[in-house]
């Protein structure tokens, strides 16, 4: 069974932006999966628009939790799904190859 974790820690901020600081614009996320010995990394990034009817979270109070909850709901379900696909998808071909790269010896 393929474990995953999500990496939101680096994130791009705008330094002011109306009366607030340290404003989150833009998210790096990696999402990591792993089955026995296999380990397969994605990783993009997710620009995240600020909420006005949202509370504010001041910058020294985000978590990665916090943060990759901003970052799966920008990507949508079906995004994350797509990213997991790709990751099962490359640990499967580790796990049982489909083809392999051989070198002719002359």
């Amino acid at each position: 069974m393929i474990t995953y974790n999500w990496n939101c820690k680096t994130v791009d901020i705008h330094p002011q932006e109306d009366d607030l600081t340290d404003v989150v614009y833009n998210i790096h996320w990696k999402l990591t999966g792993k089955e026995g010995e296999h380990e397969v990394e994605s990783i993009g990034t997710v620009a995240v628009v600020l909420d006005p009817d949202a509370t504010f979270i001041p910058f020294e109070d985000l978590t990665n939790s916090i943060v990759t909850g901003w970052a799966e709901n920008a990507i949508g379900a079906e995004g994350v799904q797509g990213i997991k696909d790709g990751i099962d998808s490359q640990i499967q071909e580790m796990i049982a190859p489909t083809s392999e790269t051989r070198t002719i010896e002359d």
